[in-house]
Parts: C-alpha cells; structure tokens; sequence
C-alpha cells in the first residue's frame, strides 16, 4: 500500500489543549523501527488525565534509566515532558513499513499494542505508549524495537487474528488492565539488597525484629529511627538516625512503624520508595485520628499498606495477599461500576468462576446501571453469582464487603471503603487518584480489620495474553464494551464524554474515517440502516464494524 507523506492526528500540546493536526508529517522508519497503520483505538478515562495533567502526569516525564539516551534521540515518537504528544493506548495496528535491523513483525502482520514499558522507569511511573511515546489517536504511529522488546525477549507487539473485530482487539488492552490488578503479584519479603528503615514510639523487642528478619529476608541496609530508644540488636547492623529529615524521601524499600502516632506515620510514608512496603505494628496503641495517607501512590507508584493491633510486623506482613485475585464466597462492591471500566470488573467477576462469589453494582447513573444490569444478568444467570445494582444514595447492599473496587479517583470513598469493608478484605484502588494526592484514612479501623490497599497502573504481556485468549475462546467478548464510536474529528467530543461520563461504555475511535463525530450505536444504527442491522441485541462485533467502514469509509 502507498504510505502517505502526511497524516491526520489529535495531539495533545499542552494542558487541556487538545488539536487535530491534518497534515503532520509520516515519519518512514529507521533501521530498528516499524510503521503501522492503526486500526482502532479506544478511549480512556487515563487519556483524560493526560489531558489535564499533560508534562505533569506521572508517564509523561523523561526515561531515568534502562536505554541509553542517544537511542532515544533516533526516536522521533519519543515525546516526554513538555513536547506534544499523540495520546492513544487502546490500539490494534497492521504494519506498513520494517526497518532493515527490525525483526519483530512483518509488512501485513495485525498486531495489538501492550502499552506498558515498566522497565523503562521515570520519576513517578515508567515509559509507556500513548504517554512519552505517540499512541494510537493517529492514522501512522512509529515504533522502535529497542522500546518495545523488553529485556526478558518478548515482543510487545502480539499478533491479533483477523477474525476479531477491530474493536474486540484494540479493547483486550483496557481488559488486560483490569486482569492485572487482579493478578498482579505482590511481594511478601524483604526486597533483597533494599534499603529498610524501622521507626519505633518507644522500646524495641528485640525478639520481634529478629523473628521478623529471619523469616522474611534481611535488607541490605537498615536504619533504625526512634526518640526513646537506640538501635536494638536485630540481627542485622542497624544505623541510628538522629531524625526523619535525615531519610531521603522515595527511599526506602520497607518502613516498618513499631507504634501509632499519626504525625510520625504521616512523616514516615514519604520514604516509601516506588513498589516501597509499610508495614505498621500499633502495639495496642491508638492514632486516634485519620492519619494522611498517600492514596494515590497506591496506583501509581505501587507502594503498600498492611497493619496489625498487635505488636509483631510479622502478623501484618501475612496479611499481604500473593495476588488480588477474588477468593471464594466473595462479597465484591464495586462502586462506579456502569462506567465503561467498571463494567469491566464487573463482568469479570461474573465470568471468573470463582465460587459463591455475589457482586453489588452502584453507580449515581440509573440509566447506566439499567444497561449494566441487561449486560450482567444473563452472565449472573448463566455462571450463578449472584448481581444486584444500587444507587449510592440509597446506600450500598449486602455489606460489610470482602472486597471493593473503587472506579472513581476521589480520596473520600477510599476512606469510606475502609469503614464499608470486612475483616481481611481488599481495596482495590483501580482509578488512578493522582500520585500526589493523600487523604485521611482510619488507620486504626485498617489495621483492625486487616484491610489491604492495591492498585495497579497498565498491564503486562501475561495480562494482555489472557485476555486474548479469553476472546478467542469465547469466554469473554470485549465487544460488550463499545457504546459509541467516531473517527478523528470526533475525539475531543469523546474525551468530554468520557469526562461527563455521557456514554455508558467505551468509545472506539476509528482513525481512517473522516468526517465522523462521536455517535452512540443506538445513533449509528439510525444513520447506517446497514451497520444496525448487524447489531444483535445491541452488541458491536466484526460485521457491523465491517459494515460501518464500507458505509463511512
């Protein structure tokens, strides 16, 4: 096929300034660079925060490590900080173009896009496609094999059949997300060769720490805070610091808090490093009052909280889970759950076929928890979970729940999931509440109940195989998502909806038809009689998808 010399693409160019650029440039690639044409992309509640965050937003800052900076500089897709930049992460592509040295793919090849470089790491997060690097909001995207082979040999581009709708491909990424946060491993040791700091309100059992540092690993440095005590024999060689100030923030592999005063707690959390673990032991002490606690580090900076009354860490080191997967007999709450992620989960765990599992929807929108519930009740019928939809206003059902899934970013119902959850349950902090933000947590009542604190950001190529799977096993279809599409001209219109929450589901946007603004399948079927007549029961899928190109195309 002709590669143009230009193409059409949204970009973004600074905060809240979102452009439709008709003529930028079609970039032939280099020797270890592949061109492709996208097929579809979805759209993303993440896309909204690149747009409102721009350079600010924890994916969007410079590669610190793991490729050499001149590589980055062949790199005309690379685009960190202030420069503009294609958002787009939900993509399916088909290869037009292979640089002499690329060895990955092949002119031809349909190819899904895994977005998540994670050993590319900046400041807050790491490098990923549709951030630092142009994603798929475009008619071309350019991509080189040094980013996109990661260093354990697999290929970020995986090759997507031709019997799936466009759409069903480019949405296994969004699914693929919720499959990590769900099967995302979660460490229960000592990080080998890490830094640890133990801070302590009085004196030190000697005995505990030393059972602690038996059982689960020994750092490679360790230092040792308190105001009453000096640095007590543990095992390990402990370096006394005079006062916190004298702990770098985003230091240290584990805190270990012997103790219950909110102002040390608050003044110990930022020292957790990225993927950092703290684990509290009250001692059967008191904080007395919500302590400010980094919720939005949870997702995006991977750092964990687990807590006990008693006086060991150990006991709030076993209450870290291997995964966050559902257990058996789960009472799973999921609040937003008629947004089009929410959906999401909550189709999941219909599908999962984990026993005795119930899930209770809520979302403000009855007109989107009416559309998840004509979605969710033959999957609840068919698998035996049970399924009821509320409306937060009249308060949640069936609680006090083992597990909640928070799809909105706001600090307060993290807050309120800790007083609406059981004994040992799981809060997974899925929207991505900005990596800055804290709020106040009962600290008390967390380590109380054992509660546990996950979230996740992206996915990895496991995720993304598994979900592929699942679709082409029939197990899961991801066209169950798509509520609406357009083409370029329509994705500004499509991030407010995604802002106001104006369409129940995802929207897919097509690059190569233009001329097409945002429109709900309800409209397309009106405005295309030949699309409509392809929708079964409302449901996108390949021949309705292949229709709408021959019709708008």
């Amino acid at each position: 096929m002709a590669i143009p010399k230009t193409e059409r693409a949204v970009q973004l160019v600074g905060p809240s300034e979102l452009r439709l650029n008709e003529s930028k440039p079609v970039v032939m690639p280099g020797p270890y660079q592949v061109l492709a044409k996208v097929e579809s992309c979805g759209l993303c509640f993440s896309d909204l925060k690149l747009l409102k965050q721009f350079s600010g937003h924890p994916r969007k800052g410079e590669i610190s490590s793991g490729l050499d900076k001149a590589i980055l500089k062949e790199i005309p897709s690379y685009v960190p900080g202030s420069l503009p930049t294609v958002s787009g992460h939900e993509a399916v592509v088909r290869i037009v173009a292979v640089g002499e040295k690329a060895k990955g793919c092949k002119v031809g090849d349909r190819r899904l896009v895994q977005t998540d470089y994670r050993w590319l790491p900046n400041t807050e997060s790491n490098a990923s496609f549709g951030y630092n690097f142009e994603g798929g909001l475009q008619e071309y995207v350019l991509m080189d094999e040094r980013i996109i082979t990661a260093p354990d040999g697999d290929y970020l581009l995986i090759p997507a059949s031709d019997a799936l709708s466009a759409a069903a491909v480019s949405l296994i990424e969004p699914w693929a997300c919720v499959e990590d946060a769900y099967l995302i491993a979660q460490r229960r040791t000592v990080k080998p060769g890490g830094t640890m700091l133990v801070a302590s309100d009085g004196s030190a059992d000697t005995g505990v720490l030393k059972r602690f540092l038996g059982k689960y690993g020994k750092p490679g440095k360790a230092l040792w805070y308190s105001p009453f005590a000096g640095a007590p024999d543990a095992g390990v060689p402990m370096t006394r610091v005079a006062s916190l100030d004298e702990v770098k923030a985003d230091s240290c592999d584990e805190v270990i808090y012997l103790g219950a005063t909110p102002d040390t707690l608050e003044a110990l959390y930022p020292k957790l490093a990225a993927k950092g673990l703290m684990l509290i032991a009250q001692g059967g002490k008191a904080f007395g009052r919500p302590v400010v606690t980094p919720v939005g580090r949870v997702h995006y900076s991977y750092v964990r909280i687990a807590g006990t009354a008693g006086s060991d860490p150990a006991e709030a080191m076993a209450r870290v889970p291997a995964n966050a997967e559902l257990r058996p007999g789960e009472k799973v709450n999921i609040v937003g759950a008629a947004g089009p992620m929410g959906v999401m989960h909550a189709i999941r765990a219909l599908c999962q076929g984990v026993k005795g599992v119930s899930v209770a929807a809520g979302d403000l929108s009855e007109e989107r928890l009416a559309l998840l519930a004509k979605l969710a009740a033959p999957l609840s019928k068919k698998n035996g979970v049970g399924f009821t939809t509320y409306n937060p206003k009249a308060g949640a059902p069936g609680g006090p729940f083992t597990y909640i899934v928070l799809m909105v970013p706001v600090p307060a119902l993290v807050a309120q999931a800790v007083v609406d959850a059981g004994d040992n349950a799981i809060v997974n902090i899925f929207a991505g509440i900005a990596a800055g933000v804290s709020g106040p947590i009962d600290m008390d009542v967390y380590c109380r109940k054992g509660l546990y604190f996950i979230g996740t950001s992206g996915s990895v190529m496991e995720d993304m195989r598994v979900v592929l799977r699942k679709v082409e096993a029939g197990q899961l279809d991801t066209n169950l998502s798509v509520a609406a599409v357009c083409g370029l001209d329509g994705v500004a219109d499509g991030v407010k909806a995604v802002e106001t929450q104006k369409v129940p589901g995802k929207i897919v946007v097509y690059p190569q038809l233009k001329g097409l603004g945002l429109t709900t399948l309800p409209e397309l079927a009106a405005i295309y009689p030949a699309v409509g007549a392809h929708l079964k029961d409302g449901v996108w899928n390949k021949k309705a998808e292949e229709a709408l190109l021959t019709a708008a195309g």
